[in-house]
């Protein structure tokens, strides 16, 4: 693995607001960041690409992880910013806060997990690869890494690089931090396209 991305721009991982980011999600957000639309068609491929009974981690979640109601695993972890959140979420069956632009690191076993998510979280990332390498150390061989985005953010606190590009320069960028982690090859789907609901893509790659 290797945290190189000199082919980004200088400044790529800035920010407009610096500040603590655990005070900026300090108030609680008991909303959704995609419409339903967008949802459904998320926990639909996730009922196909999550194995029933496995364990999945579930980065930068908050009160809702969009797992399909019908399906059930052994144990959701769950990551955030707001301990509200996570306590909402009955989905979890643990979870933890931390900042992981200040310490990227997981305190999680090894090859835990079958499965991993991060729901429209990655453009806040600003050490992506450091973090990405973590959660394929959590996971299992083979166990997928989904990452999805949309077009909506708190342009305040995504980095610059993301603020930049389009949706299809996101993917790209995904699949570079993807690469950079250890991930194998990668690839790219488009769920929802923004004509009746929020735009959707997942990248997924394999641990």
């Amino acid at each position: 693995m290797t945290d190189d991305l000199s082919e980004l721009p200088v400044g790529a991982f800035a920010r407009q607001d610096d500040g603590d980011d655990l005070a900026f999600y300090a108030p609680p957000r008991l909303v959704t960041h995609i419409d339903e639309a967008a949802v459904a068609a998320l926990s639909a491929r996730y009922r196909e690409l999550l194995p029933q009974g496995g364990r999945v981690l579930d980065l930068m979640s908050s009160w809702v992880s969009h797992l399909p109601a019908d399906c059930a695993y052994a144990e959701v972890v769950g990551h955030g910013m707001n301990a509200s959140e996570l306590e909402a979420n009955p989905r979890l069956g643990r979870w933890f806060v931390k900042d992981l632009n200040r310490d990227p690191f997981l305190p999680l076993d090894a090859g835990a997990f079958d499965a991993a998510l991060c729901c429209v979280g990655v453009q806040y990332l600003q050490r992506p690869v450091e973090v990405f390498a973590e959660v394929r150390r959590t996971l299992r061989e083979g166990a997928p890494f989904i990452v999805s985005f949309s077009n909506r953010c708190f342009p305040t606190k995504a980095v610059a690089v993301w603020r930049a590009l389009d949706a299809a320069g996101h993917a790209t960028l995904i699949e570079l931090y993807l690469a950079r982690a250890g991930f194998r090859a990668s690839s790219v789907e488009m769920l929802a396209d923004g004509g009746r609901s929020d735009p959707l893509t997942i990248v997924i790659g394999h641990a």
